[in-house]
């Protein structure tokens, strides 16, 4: 399989017509028609339904578009990182998180590796822990922040000097706001929003003394921002970490702490035995001395 033909796949699929996506590639019609009929034969798959009109994918079509663009996401990463100067060091940090208030000392130390190394650019991709791990496992990151625990099976790790703390995100005219703290009793009947990551769901469940599923869930949420959105509008409360939501100058919403407190440490990890460019090789070195610093 050539590079430059799943080039064209993703082309099609983008345009939705191969006369489009021809014109755009600067090829005949026919010479990519035959391109992407020598790709299904190759695949043993159709990765299109040709209408009049426009063409569409089919289910395998799909998934071969989601695994074509990350082959030449991983391409491009991978030739950006040969292409610089090696005196100069330069190049790209890809690093994925979720939603958390720890981040603060990743950008700290991005901060002065920036200083000392002015063409160091970074990335950052946000989503859950499901969706950073996918993504580390098939080279697209290079590094993963995750909440505890972290399969020291698969990675490599180091712990940040920072815990997030768990606790409920509600209107201010809730009857739980009037409590200082939340237990497991006042929100088994709830309508609650939770988190979709698997390993977010087995600490909660370990709080509540009781499966998550088992409880009133009527929606869940990849990160909280728009789960805020719909606590506001008086869908549900939501569990949460805290500082995600900015709720001391909100007039609608509040924060209140899970009792007894459920806090979790933060790693920050990358795949065993991973070949780290210069630029994030720098990056680790600069991040161990700055944990050094902090847990002195």
């Amino acid at each position: 399989m050539e590079l430059r033909v799943v080039q064209y796949f993703i082309a099609v699929a983008t345009e939705k017509s191969i006369s489009s996506a021809a014109k755009a590639l600067h090829l005949s019609q026919p010479t990519l028609s035959r391109q992407l009929k020598e790709l299904e034969e190759e695949l043993g798959v159709s990765l299109f339904l040709r209408g009049n009109r426009e063409i569409t994918l089919t289910e395998e079509g799909v998934y071969f578009l989601k695994k074509a663009k990350e082959i030449v996401e991983l391409v491009d990463k991978t030739t950006n990182d040969f292409s610089r100067n090696s005196t100069d060091i330069s190049g790209e940090i890809f690093i994925g998180c979720g939603e958390t208030e720890g981040m603060r000392m990743i950008a700290k130390t991005l901060n002065k590796l920036q200083k000392q190394y002015p063409n160091i650019r970074f990335h950052l991709y946000s989503g859950n822990s499901d969706d950073i791990s996918e993504k580390l496992d098939n080279g697209l990151l290079d590094f993963g922040i995750f909440i505890e625990p972290t399969d020291k099976n698969k990675y490599n790790y180091l712990k940040l000097p920072y815990q997030d703390r768990w606790g409920v995100l509600m209107r201010k005219d809730s009857p739980l706001a009037e409590r200082a703290e939340i237990q497991a009793q006042d929100i088994i009947e709830q309508p609650l929003l939770v988190s979709r990551q698997s390993m977010v769901n087995n600490e909660i469940s370990g709080w509540l003394g009781k499966d998550v599923d088992t409880i009133n869930i009527v929606g869940t949420y990849n990160l909280i921002y728009n789960a805020a959105i719909m606590v506001e509008e008086k869908i549900g409360i939501a569990l949460c970490l805290d500082k995600l939501i900015p709720v001391k100058d909100n007039h609608e919403l509040c924060f209140r702490p899970l009792y007894p407190s459920l806090k979790v440490n933060l790693n920050i990890v990358w795949k065993k035995n991973e070949a780290f460019s210069l630029a994030s090789k720098k990056f680790l070195e600069q991040l161990r001395e700055d944990i050094a610093k902090d847990t002195e």
